[in-house]
């Protein structure tokens, strides 16, 4: 479990140094797929504001605009190359396709929600661009995901500032809670999209021979009766 408190220790003397820079460059790298510590950042740029050490305003235009401009840049390399990766981790086309499929009707809402955790963030663009979603439906919702973020971390952490640790220990007991119902979620979306519902033990035996995978001359001959 990382520890919330250590790691804005970690991030105030930075924010000290290169002040919006390393926000927006953190949140920036981390919209096409580096790590980076953005969304601490974010956090911490707000508890510093809310000392009067940094502006609020500007803590908010600068992480949204990163957040927006780096997921844009994760949807060019997920449009340029994204589907030959996505091939060669195991998807077949046929997988892909039902992917793509469901990506279409709900992907919008994929991209917001995807925001809010960590590792499903910096990957957002990159899928979304893998996927061919339009670039002007991947924008709606990219900048939708980036103002909710930037709120709840940004705004939420500004006005709550008083409250930090209390917010620091809520995060810490809930995350693992969060981050296996997450796994057990996209496992069982990605199980559904994958998987027919077709298959039945019948129609399988009622298969032809090649396509049951057995040679195609193959011929089941009958015992012969015995003789008597």
């Amino acid at each position: 479990m990382v520890d919330f408190n250590h790691y804005v220790e970690l991030a105030t003397p930075l924010l000290d140094k290169y002040g919006y820079f390393a926000l927006f460059g953190a949140i920036f790298v981390e919209g096409f797929g580096i790590p980076a510590p953005g969304q601490t950042l974010l956090i911490a740029s707000s508890i510093l504001a809310g000392r009067g050490e940094l502006d609020i305003v500007a803590v908010v235009v600068v992480a949204w605009l990163a957040a927006v401009l780096g997921n844009s840049v994760g949807y060019a390399i997920g449009a340029w190359g994204g589907k030959k990766l996505f091939y060669k981790v195991g998807f077949s086309p046929k997988h892909f396709a039902k992917v793509e499929h469901y990506f279409e009707k709900h992907g919008g809402w994929m991209i917001v929600g995807a925001r809010f955790f960590e590792g499903l963030r910096q990957l957002n663009g990159i899928v979304a661009g893998s996927m061919g979603m339009p670039w002007l439906r991947f924008s709606f919702y990219n900048m939708l995901g980036a103002t909710l973020w930037v709120a709840f971390w940004g705004l939420g952490t500004y006005w709550a500032s008083e409250h930090t640790a209390a917010i620091a220990h809520a995060l810490k007991v809930i995350e693992p809670y969060v981050i296996v119902m997450a796994a057990i979620a996209f496992s069982l979306v990605l199980a559904y999209i994958l998987t027919t519902r077709s298959f039945s033990p019948k129609t399988f035996l009622q298969r032809k021979p090649n396509q049951a995978g057995l040679p195609s001359n193959l011929e089941l001959r009958k015992p012969d009766k015995e003789s008597s």
